[in-house]
């Protein structure tokens, strides 16, 4: 009986992220077919459950047999309760727990650093808020160079790139992997503001949260910008701008990177989901 609560909890879990709204905090949510797939498949696993159930208390009373008889695995209550807790763990988890959409406060106390070299991407023991997406450590070498290029090739003949929703992580991977490509480009793009204190001055980067696979590979990108003289914007102020691509040396980061020099820039609502996902 209570495997059969155990999964018909995860089949109520997984409806009520749906319904929520909260899946697509957890996974892309390009993937949400598979969280319907798990809701089914616990779904059937708990009938299958609930009927070995009743068939064993059937015998039981007819019979009178001694549970002894039967080996399950997991012989002594101990040995069952740890294993029962375990299973229990993501639905205690899941439904206890609220989910906190991230904002600049996550960037002040992590951080964020761009990758100085190839041997850093994809480091378990390494704690960074990459400016670019990275998917290069999901293909081999020459996989991830064709599909960058294809990709390049949509963007390539406009002189104005406009990021969307759905292009985002797509966009900014390019323009950090091929930024000689894009300078001169016109940029249009929506992302919140984050003041990052350097010394003496105040640099203002537009960013948004963007999934890759799941939370896991989750991260914080965007472009560092130059706004018109007089317009500043506090943390966690929603942008839409426009702007000119070009490259410069970013001294705390020891390298150039592709920054915008920004036209138009106007204050907009919060989106309701703040985060953007990677289509493959």
């Amino acid at each position: 009986m209570i495997r059969f609560l155990i999964l018909i909890g995860y089949t109520i879990l997984m409806m009520f992220l749906q319904v929520s709204g909260r899946l697509n905090q957890y996974i892309n949510v390009h993937y949400r077919y598979l969280a319907i797939i798990s809701m089914a498949l616990s779904f059937i696993l708990a009938i299958v459950q609930l009927i070995l159930w009743n068939k064993e208390e059937d015998k039981e009373s007819t019979e009178h047999h001694h549970h002894d008889e039967h080996d399950h695995g997991l012989d002594k209550p101990y040995q069952r309760g740890i294993a029962y807790l375990l299973l229990a763990l993501p639905l205690m988890v899941g439904f206890l727990f609220p989910t906190v959409s991230l904002d600049t406060s996550i960037v002040e106390a992590k951080g964020f650093n761009f990758p100085l070299s190839k041997e850093s991407v994809g480091d378990p023991d390494v704690e960074t808020q990459y400016l670019k997406p990275d998917t290069s450590i999901y293909f081999d070498k020459t996989d991830y160079d064709k599909q960058m290029k294809q990709a390049l090739s949509h963007y390539i003949k406009d002189d104005h790139v406009k990021v969307t929703e759905e292009n985002y992580l797509e966009v900014m991977e390019l323009i950090y992997n091929y930024p000689s490509e894009f300078i001169g480009k016109t940029i249009t793009y929506k992302g919140f503001a984050f003041n990052a204190a350097q010394k003496e001055q105040s640099d203002l980067f537009v960013f948004r949260f963007g999934i890759i696979h799941c939370v896991a590979d989750s991260g914080v990108f965007g472009l560092l910008t130059k706004m018109p003289d007089g317009q500043t914007f506090e943390n966690n102020e929603w942008l839409e701008l426009t702007g000119t691509i070009h490259s410069g040396y970013y001294a705390p980061f020891k390298r150039e990177i592709p920054m915008v020099d920004v036209t138009k820039v106007t204050s907009i609502e919060e989106p309701k989901n703040q985060y953007v996902y990677r289509s493959f």
